[in-house]
């Protein structure tokens, strides 16, 4: 990519301009949330709102661009929608932590129980009994990119049994993956299924009614991937029959509205999608622009390309 001086940046909020610090002489920053015509007809580089792409793409195609820096992992959404020549580079190494925290807390809170307990206090209430627990689980992760390792990493020490799946079978990171053509063999060896799969039609359904109906009765499928992985319908049906339990922070439809039954089953947590929704990400995401705009300055390649023109 050939820029050229001054390097122009876009960036959607005062506060992720400040975050930046002092940048190299020769680029200027301007705050610009894409709700309305860019303030100029060229950037270098376009940091659009976080969780947003509502009339981003529309924005895009009015004026030129070299990059698009997201503040998401997922690109499932731009994906095809790109006017032409743009690079888009994703958030890699700022939600990875975050998100995989979660799908920890998620799998805690379900396996302990946690929510019966949190309801019990809120009606004063003393009550006791069993809950299956993480140590000795055999717990299966759908998907081993950043997000999945990341959660391997934090699940070790639980003393589980682990898996992964994914597009082809490896060992990695002391891990056995296998190719997705066995996730109905090795879903019916599990107790835990944690997603965090990206989105998109290769994705979608993943967890179908034939995946869920392979697991045994009693498991916990956890989702910090990307609603569509799983049919809905499917699992509300299992878990309705007492089949399966879930803990999800991504669901289709998003948000989920008032009324679904996802909302009032038993056996089932919900978070409103909020993986990388962490004090980290601040100066996370402000790293990695700077770093962006630091190889911009110096015309070498940016960073997490995962989409190219």
């Amino acid at each position: 990519m050939t820029t050229s001086t001054p390097l122009l940046v876009s960036v959607p909020t005062a506060q992720l301009r400040d975050d930046l610090g002092e940048l190299p002489d020769g680029v200027e920053v301007i705050v610009w949330d894409m709700q309305d015509a860019a303030p100029r007809e060229r950037f270098d580089m376009v940091v659009p709102p976080y969780m947003s792409m509502t009339g981003v793409i529309e924005r895009l195609r009015e004026i030129e661009v070299g990059l698009v820096q997201s503040q998401s992992i997922g690109y499932d959404n731009v994906e095809g929608r790109l006017p032409e020549g743009i690079v888009f580079a994703n958030a890699a190494s700022v939600h990875e932590t975050a998100t995989s925290e979660l799908a920890l807390a998620l799998t805690l809170a379900a396996q302990r129980r946690l929510p019966d307990v949190v309801r019990a206090q809120d009606r004063g209430e003393w009550t006791g009994g069993g809950a299956p627990g993480l140590a000795d689980a055999r717990v299966t992760l759908l998907g081993f990119g950043g997000v999945g390792r990341a959660i391997a990493a934090r699940l070790k020490p639980f003393e589980v049994h682990l898996r992964a799946i994914a597009s082809h079978g490896r060992l990695q990171d002391d891990v056995e993956v296998f190719p997705l053509g066995k996730l109905a063999e090795v879903l019916a060896d599990t107790d835990i299924v944690i997603a965090s799969l990206p989105g998109g039609e290769s994705t979608r359904h993943v967890l179908d009614d034939a995946a869920l109906s392979a697991l045994p009765d009693g498991a916990l499928v956890v989702n910090v991937g990307r609603g569509p992985l799983i049919d809905t319908d499917a699992l509300v049906d299992h878990v309705r029959r007492g089949r399966l339990r879930a803990a999800l922070d991504v669901t289709d439809p998003e948000p989920l509205p008032a009324g679904h039954p996802l909302w009032d089953l038993p056996g089932v947590l919900i978070a409103p999608h909020v993986g990388g929704a962490t004090d980290a990400m601040r100066p996370r995401i402000a790293r990695l622009v700077r770093r962006q705009i630091d190889r911009l300055a110096a015309g070498e390649q940016p960073l997490n390309v995962v989409l190219n023109g």
